[in-house]
Order: structure tokens, then sequence, then C-alpha cells
């Protein structure tokens, strides 16, 4: 049976599930930040999926690297699994621009997270539902 981390459950909000992913919204208004997820228990690293399941997963990270590029227009794709924090496997995914905060240094230890207002939250998340094609899938 699949459980998320708390701590992601926690700084996360949900966008969309389907049976074998979980696609996150990380809580920081300073980025288009989401988090891929693999619905197994007990996977910590890319190499330990199923092959299957890693085709699949890596299809679906290819996918919404793109489209979140086109949705939100950045100049780079950071895509990462880190894992020194939450060993749950999962996957970062966030759209970089030449003038956000942290550029050009990577995301993580840089200030701290700025929480969307519920307003931003619902703009967001109604924004990647209806233009991520991954939302829509099966």
């Amino acid at each position: 049976m699949f459980e998320l981390h708390s701590q992601l459950a926690a700084d996360t909000t949900i966008v969309h599930e389907s049976s074998q992913q979980l696609l996150l919204l990380a809580e920081d208004a300073r980025y288009p930040w989401l988090i891929l997820v693999p619905k197994i228990q007990g996977i910590r690293e890319l190499y330990e999926l199923p092959h299957e399941a890693l085709i699949e997963f890596n299809r679906v990270s290819i996918e919404l690297s793109s489209e979140m590029m086109g949705l939100f227009k950045g100049e780079k794709m950071n895509v990462a699994a880190l894992g020194n924090q939450v060993s749950q496997l999962h996957v970062h995914h966030v759209v970089r621009f030449t003038n956000d905060f942290a550029w050009p240094a990577p995301i993580w230890g840089l200030g701290k997270a700025m929480p969307y207002t519920k307003n931003e939250r619902t703009t967001r998340l109604n924004a990647i539902r209806s233009s991520l094609s991954f939302c829509s899938a099966k």
C-alpha cells in the first residue's frame, strides 16, 4: 500500500493522482515547482523501480517537463531527485527564470519558501490542471 511521506504531504498540495504516480505542487510561490512521485512503497532511487514502471515514470517526467516549460515560458527546466531529507523517491520539476530569486544557483537552501496565498494556489492549480496533459491522463 502506497503512503506519501509525511514531509512531502506537509509541504505540497496534490495536483493530480493516477494509479501509477502522484503529482504535487510544492508550497513555494517563488517558482513553478511540481514534484512527481511514483506510487510504489519503499522506493528510494530511480534504479529501484521495476523496468516498466521506470519507463512510464520517465515518459511522464519528460512530458511534464516539456509541458511546464510551455505553460510557464521559462528559460531552464531543473529536474532533480535529491532525497537527502526525504528518502521516498520523488522528482522535482522546477521552471527557472534568469530573474528568479536564486538564479543561477540551485533553488535548494537559498532563502525561505514563500507560501502561496489561497487565491494564488487556486490560480496556479487551475492553470496546471487545465494545461498539462498529465492531469487529464488516466
